[in-house]
């Protein structure tokens, strides 16, 4: 598991460290490893031009020291100073290299430029001169290596007021930050390497964590020989209408095809006929009034994908979250419970799992809100709510009370088309009736869903349905039992997938 921090958390853990060793010896490992990636980007170092953007904190003398390294083999280092003070043994050092002082019109011709503006304590937009530094710099054709966190974003938000920059590798060092973690931030990071400086046994509990491939391995129930398909998790689907038939047909077959033992879908008789066709295996009751009476025993429920919002469909919700199971809420769900919030209001685990929209409505905020500060509106809505939150987007996150928040590191962009969110549903809904708890499920759902949506998609546009049909091979990937792709060390995909791995 990757674990991340805030900025905060971060000096807290240095302030400790710090005071235990020689002064700048923190600083030299962190321009050691910095260094060490720029050379491996550069491959040759002798005779390439490296140009340092140069502020006034720590982030400054790590570039420093780091031009430094690089100038003593050959490189051509110039430094922009575009603070109001400069790290004095750090510039001592560089220009005794041969490093020099220099103007912008170097960025023109740089093949490596280090972002060593900002530290991660820096928040809100950039200022000048640095603003118009990194425009200038997002604008040249030499590869960005930004230190700690890109310059721009916040470290213990992902946030972005503004310009930032856009770096092709950040160098972050003793731990992640939140902010590389959590998009807009870690967009604008690209690959994140690590450096330890020596931080680990001074942090505290994280901020933000990120699953990988081997922690949903080990989460993900298997069947016993004992097992059968009761054994194995009953999940309802209370989902679909005459206007939108094919919600019910993706929820079912995202849970069938993540290992429920049995699906009992409830629905009006247009879906049902449809959940008949796409898929036998599934046990259909045809409603003729919004009642679970007759369904039958389940261990947890999906309710909401296609459903509708007018008082069939409150009736049907009331009486799914009047059970004593865990149940996940989606779609035309969420608006009805945004309409009538005492709904939420049980002893049983509830996990939800809006789009920035669908939280809007449900904690009465603006969705550019949401959008610009993600962790902090999950979070808000979990504890508001008392409920877990899969908040979906371009980074989706989980939240439940004052646990680590769990971002996902899997997903394509190709997911974003109409009932791909019916199939995480499905998924996360048959892994509750396995037996996790809404925020293991919603972790792994998310997880497997995003890993699913690369392998259906390999750089092409994909259907919800290809989706699903994908979902075995994701779980036979994280279990290793797939030949030819690798998750890399960041839970990406490597291999015929052109998406890059995150941190």
């Amino acid at each position: 598991m990757h674990t991340a921090y805030t900025a905060d958390q971060i000096r807290g853990a240095e302030h400790e460290l710090m005071a235990r060793l020689p002064e700048g010896t923190l600083m030299q490992r962190a321009a050691s490893g910095l260094a060490a990636v720029c050379a491996d980007l550069l491959g040759r170092v002798y005779g390439k031009r490296v140009v340092l953007l140069v502020g006034s904190g720590d982030n400054g003398g790590d570039a420093l020291y780091a031009g430094e390294r690089l100038a003593r083999r050959g490189a051509w280092a110039g430094a922009i100073l575009a603070g109001s003070k400069t790290h004095e043994a750090g510039l001592a050092a560089f220009r005794q290299a041969g490093g020099r002082v220099v103007d912008r019109a170097s960025l023109e011709d740089a093949d490596l430029i280090i972002d060593g503006l900002v530290g991660i304590g820096a928040t809100g937009a950039l200022r000048e001169p640095y603003r118009e530094l990194v425009e200038e710099a997002n604008a040249a054709r030499g590869l960005i290596v930004a230190v700690d966190v890109p310059s721009g974003v916040d470290a213990s938000s992902g946030r972005v007021d503004g310009t930032a920059v856009r770096a092709r590798v950040t160098v972050t060092m003793g731990a992640y930050k939140t902010g590389l973690l959590v998009d807009p931030g870690a967009e604008q990071a690209g690959r994140v390497e690590l450096v330890d400086i020596g931080l680990g046994a001074y942090l505290p509990d994280p901020d933000v964590a990120a699953l990988t491939s081997a922690d949903v391995d080990v989460l993900l129930p298997r069947p016993g020989k004992e097992s059968d398909k009761y054994r194995r998790g009953v999940l309802g689907v209370a989902a679909g209408s005459d206007l939108f038939t094919g919600a019910a047909v993706l929820a079912v077959g995202g849970a069938l095809r993540a290992g429920a033992g049995m699906v009992r879908y409830v629905g009006p008789s247009a879906p049902v006929a449809q959940v008949r066709s796409h898929w036998p295996e599934a046990v259909v009751t045809e409603l003729d009034r919004p009642s679970i009476d007759d369904v039958g025993r389940v261990q947890a429920w999906v309710i909401g994908p296609g459903l509708g919002t007018g008082e069939w469909a409150h009736e049907l919700v009331a009486g799914v979250l009047a059970s004593d199971v865990p149940v996940l809420i989606d779609a035309d769900g969420l608006t009805v419970v945004a309409r009538d919030r005492a709904l939420l209001r049980r002893s049983a685990p509830v996990l939800i799992t809006p789009h920035a929209g669908e939280l809007a409505r449900l904690i009465r905020v603006d969705r550019d809100a949401i959008e610009a500060a993600r962790l902090e509106h999950a979070r808000r809505a979990a504890g508001e709510l008392g409920v877990t939150v899969l908040l979906k987007g371009s980074t989706t996150v989980v939240a439940e009370d004052s646990r680590p928040v769990r971002v996902n590191a899997t997903g394509t962009s190709w997911l974003a088309t109409g009932g791909t969110g019916d199939v995480l549903s499905g998924v996360a809904g048959a892994l509750l009736a396995q037996g996790l708890s809404c925020y293991d499920a919603g972790s792994c759902g998310a997880y497997l869903h995003g890993l699913a949506g690369r392998l259906a998609a390999d750089g092409a546009p994909l259907a919800a349905a290809d989706v699903a049909s994908a979902v075995p091979e994701a779980i036979r990937l994280v279990s290793g039992e797939e030949a030819g792709v690798e998750v890399g060390r960041h839970g990406g995909v490597r291999g015929g997938n052109r998406t890059r791995p995150r941190a």
